[in-house]
């Protein structure tokens, strides 16, 4: 992998957990992924955990894209297909770019560990107001491949030949207070 001029630089995620069942006590998978990012040298000032409810999703990921404080959101759980997951459905009218390769290459890299079953994966990504949205499914397997191999060195500004870092926002904000 070519190296970029540029020094590796922190920026602040959110985490969003989309689950029926889950708690901020058993969020297993958004405790994996604070501790990734913490580990590659970024920040998480913000976290929530939603249920499958587009307008809820819609409205967090909306409060978080609007913050100067948030430059990524990561979003586990409520990619597969099932009729009850909306992840998709509340994310992808926010996007004013989808990026298209995170989906097709999370499957195409789930679909070496899990096979066919890869295909029901519906992981999307997009820029909205210069943040960043990464969703993904909500396992631990799938979150911790989708930040290894996917979004950890597209998050880094010494990734080359190129890197999202210099199409986010700039942030020197600590939170999102103020904003509804």
């Amino acid at each position: 992998m070519a190296k970029a001029s540029r020094p590796f630089q922190s920026l602040q995620l959110a985490i969003l957990t989309v689950s029926d069942s889950r708690s901020r006590a058993n969020d297993s998978s958004g405790d994996l992924l604070q501790r990734l990012a913490e580990q590659a040298g970024h920040q998480v000032p913000e976290r929530a955990l939603q249920p499958n409810n587009r307008y809820q999703l819609r409205a967090q990921i909306s409060q978080w894209i609007a913050c100067p404080a948030v430059q990524v959101v990561l979003v586990n759980g409520g990619t597969g297909f099932a009729a009850s997951n909306c992840t998709v459905e509340a994310l992808t009218p926010l996007f004013d770019q989808a990026i298209d390769g995170f989906g097709e290459l999370f499957r195409q890299l789930s679909f070496q560990h899990i096979g066919s079953a890869s295909l029901q994966s519906r992981a999307c990504a997009g820029l909205a107001n210069q943040t960043l949205i990464f969703a993904m499914p909500g396992s631990g397997s799938a979150c911790e491949l989708a930040w290894q191999q996917l979004i950890e060195p597209q998050l880094n500004a010494a990734t080359g030949p190129c890197n999202f870092v210099p199409h986010l926002k700039n942030s020197t904000a600590t939170g999102c207070e103020g904003i509804a």
